[in-house]
């Protein structure tokens, strides 16, 4: 997709005075499960240069922290960059330009709704890690004992609610997150919202178009019904403990949730199963829930080095086995070439389901037509922080997109940007 122009960055100067031949140790700066199993596992096969590996939080101090490292000149050679925060990264000219190197490598290896994440402006700013499609999580147990299945329509699903707290009034069939305002972007995508967009050289912001309200409204009048949960999010630990207690037996998450099920309720093992999310019509469709790239940002000391690390990690299978054999990741390779590394991850939690196979044909099925703004970040929390209100009945998911999106056009404006009435 093509898009406004986003900042006016240079490329890397791979050929800067000074550098001395032979073998280099670059820093790779992640936050994600097993990173520091992928870096062990890249020296051990590589000897022309090393990784050392930087430990970092996630969250918006992450970023903040990125910038800062930029101004700083003391930035990393490698940094992930999550999908929903690239345009803003790109925008304050914080990331270098991929374009020569990673550009072929993502038309060739990816397909169309995951390079449009990518390439900003009409170049190419990373290489995607994984995708996060949503899938659905159920206790088979639960569902065999009182004869329920998964929904196919979410008509279905909010029977499937009501039936979950028939069964057991203390239990619930989804969760609420009342603070994850990726959510409420991944279930707006897929019932056909698109938030961001452009217009000629302008873009264009709609966060409460009339499929996102349609979508609000259905999970407004769930909450109201108490058919679902609430919780922070599906990380949170008040969320973990009632499924430890089996009050929630069933709920929607990407597939990256997999990983952090099984590890955290390792009891529960052989009860869960994993099916595609309910849709409108039946028909599959899902979105994404996260996601993430590797990129190389402005200043970067060793960027030939830091593409052929970042090459190796997402497009081997090597370097894909190294991500899901450790067991606490469950990520879907972006590049579907390298679906078969997957089995590096054990499925015994589920019965020895193949999940993956679940999770990849969600994947294939988020439509393409969805990208971020730079501004996702201001949209993100003005949604988060009102999540909780919707919860206690204070107000309605539909303001609160509506708030979002005039926050969101207010930010675009003091940004300089061009925006489509």
């Amino acid at each position: 997709m093509s898009l406004p122009t986003l900042a006016a960055c240079g490329g890397t100067d791979s050929g800067a005075s000074g550098a001395k031949p032979g073998p280099e140790v670059i820093t790779f700066r992640s936050f994600v499960k097993a990173s520091d199993a992928v870096t062990a596992a890249f020296n051990k096969t590589h000897k022309d240069f090393q990784v050392k590996w930087e430990n970092v939080p996630s969250g918006g101090d992450y970023y903040t922290k990125l910038a800062s490292s930029v101004k700083a000149g003391n930035v990393p050679d490698v940094a992930i960059v999550e999908y929903n925060q690239l345009p803003d990264v790109v925008s304050q000219g914080e990331l270098e330009d991929l374009t020569e190197t990673a550009g072929p490598v993502v038309a060739k290896d990816f397909p169309p709704q995951v390079q449009q994440l990518v390439n900003l402006g009409g170049k190419t700013w990373g290489i995607p890690r994984d995708v996060a499609p949503l899938v659905f999580f159920y206790r088979k147990d639960f569902f065999d004992k009182h004869k329920l299945k998964p929904a196919k329509t979410w008509d279905d699903y909010t029977r499937l609610l009501e039936e979950v707290k028939k069964a057991d009034p203390k239990a619930r069939g989804g969760i609420f997150a009342t603070a994850d305002a990726g959510v409420v972007a991944a279930l707006s995508w897929q019932g056909g919202g698109r938030w961001y967009g452009t217009e000629g050289q302008s873009w264009k912001v709609a966060i409460d178009d009339e499929p996102s309200k349609k979508v609000a409204a259905y999970w407004n009048d769930l909450v109201l019904k108490s058919l679902v949960g609430t919780y922070n999010s599906t990380s949170d630990d008040a969320f973990f403990q009632a499924v430890q207690k089996g009050e929630v037996v069933s709920y929607i998450c990407a597939n990256w949730c997999a990983g952090a099920l099984q590890s955290t309720v390792p009891d529960q093992k052989g009860k869960w199963a994993i099916a595609a999310v309910p849709s409108l019509d039946g028909r599959p469709a899902s979105a994404m829930l996260g996601g993430s790239a590797f990129t190389v940002p402005k200043g970067a000391k060793h960027p030939e080095q830091a593409f052929e690390f970042i090459k190796w990690i997402t497009t081997d299978p090597e370097g894909m086995k190294a991500w899901l054999s450790s067991g606490t990741s469950s990520m879907l390779p972006a590049a579907p070439a390298l679906l078969p590394a997957t089995t590096a991850f054990k499925t015994d939690f589920y019965g020895g389901q193949d999940i993956f196979s679940v999770v990849s044909k969600a994947y294939e099925s988020v439509p393409a037509g969805w990208t971020w703004g730079p501004s996702a970040g201001v949209t993100g929390t003005t949604i988060s922080d009102s999540l909780g209100k919707v919860a206690s009945g204070e107000t309605k998911l539909a303001d609160v997109l509506t708030s979002a999106q005039q926050a969101t056009v207010a930010d675009f404006k003091n940004r300089g940007l061009s925006v489509a009435q």
